[in-house]
């Protein structure tokens, strides 16, 4: 069989392109991984496996935010956690403690970072018009609602709202001011 020189030649030469547009690719990749974790600006250009290692942590750090804020989501539901429960007969059994429903009294929280801020808001079904309140109240107190949604479990109505600060609004205690507000609404009725 004859080898053709030519043909040797272009397979180098579209193996290089290959590997050239892959080494590219990943460059791009590498780059926008490290685009969105947040580090330093103060430091310098870090080495590659630096770079994957930060994103690394970066990761691991954010399933554990995420862990803990599905904990206080939960204790806000009043969902207890699975409990090991030793019978006489020496069975244990998994028991959801489910406390939806059995609570009247309206819950509010709202947190603030930076120009935004989260209201969450439990009520039983005879309390939906503390949405539209909490609402106006953000709303006088100079914050845009950006994002409003609810969810239902058996009677209990969770309600989240997150919200801007509007340009040019100068905002002392809003938070502290907006939870005193709310509070008066709810201890109102």
């Amino acid at each position: 069989m004859e080898c053709n020189p030519s043909s040797s030649t272009s397979n180098k030469v579209d193996r290089r392109t290959i590997e050239k547009n892959r080494r590219i690719q990943m460059k791009g990749l590498y780059s926008t991984l490290h685009s969105l974790v947040p580090h330093d600006s103060s430091r310098e250009m870090i080495s590659l496996p630096d770079q994957l290692h930060e994103a690394a942590s970066y990761i691991k750090k954010l399933q554990i935010k995420l862990e803990k804020m599905n904990e206080e989501k939960n204790q806000l539901m009043g969902i207890k956690g699975p409990e090991i429960i030793n019978h006489a007969d020496g069975k244990k059994i998994n028991n959801y403690n489910m406390l939806v429903g059995q609570q009247r009294t309206p819950q509010i929280d709202v947190r603030e970072t930076g120009s935004y801020l989260e209201a969450i808001l439990i009520t039983g079904v005879d309390f939906q018009f503390l949405f539209s309140a909490t609402i106006r109240v953000l709303h006088e107190e100079g914050f845009d609602v950006v994002n409003a949604g609810y969810s239902i479990l058996n009677d209990t109505v969770f309600h989240t709202i997150h919200a801007q600060i509007r340009e040019g609004y100068a905002q002392e205690n809003g938070v502290a001011r907006i939870m005193e507000r709310l509070q008066n609404i709810v201890n109102g009725i």
